[in-house]
């Protein structure tokens, strides 16, 4: 299997393990680490990352030529929007309606997600290209990264909610969401914000966050 899918399936599958951890259904009213966010929202908010990938993978009619990342990344109102912003609120509306029926039927509905990826996965050509819901198409690969990068920061944030350790996750699936990050946050904030961040502190922005 392509390493980048493989790489997305370890990372659904420690998401599914981190929803399967009691601390998560005992916190599940409380509010999470991200403001706005319930633990509940946030849970169903990391789980939809898995409902995503299988509504990629189903067909849906004609795709477009696709983009790159860093156009996705461009076009995505939600980047650079405050917390008040209607693609914000989808997103936080989202996450709650995904964990309306409770954390016992989220981490039953995902491990099934998850279940027929691992075999849809394998059987998918290397060039396939799939639709997002934004209107535009990426390859199958790039998508899976922007959805790799989901899994692993909000892993964290969800971990953190619930006062639990951050699921330790292999080379193969921190890397790439490192690498991402950092072009994403060279072409926000240019090279020498990030040089300067890393390197020396006392000449370092306030922040060069990707998003």
């Amino acid at each position: 299997m392509v390493e980048s899918r493989q790489s997305y399936l370890l990372a659904a599958e420690s998401a599914v393990e981190l929803l399967r951890h009691p601390a998560v259904a005992a916190s599940w009213d409380k509010p999470s680490a991200l403001v706005e966010f319930s633990v509940a929202g946030l849970a169903g908010h990391l789980a939809h990352q898995l409902v995503r990938v299988g509504e990629a993978l189903s067909p849906d009619g004609a795709v477009q030529p696709p983009v790159t990342l860093l156009e996705h990344y461009t076009r995505s109102p939600w980047v650079q929007a405050g917390l008040d912003h209607e693609s914000n609120l989808s997103i936080r509306r989202g996450g709650e309606a995904a964990a309306a029926a409770g954390p016992a039927l989220l981490v039953e509905r995902s491990q099934a997600l998850l279940d027929m990826q691992r075999a849809a996965l394998a059987s998918e050509p290397a060039d396939r290209v799939v639709n997002t819901p934004a209107g535009w198409s990426l390859l199958l690969d790039d998508f899976l990264l922007t959805r790799l990068v989901e899994l692993v920061v909000h892993g964290d944030d969800l971990a953190a909610s619930v006062g639990v350790e951050t699921p330790g996750l292999p080379p193969s699936v921190i890397d790439p969401v490192v690498e991402l990050l950092a072009r994403l946050a060279v072409h926000r904030h240019g090279p020498t914000a990030v040089i300067r961040t890393l390197s020396r502190a006392e000449r370092a922005p306030a922040t060069i966050s990707a998003f």
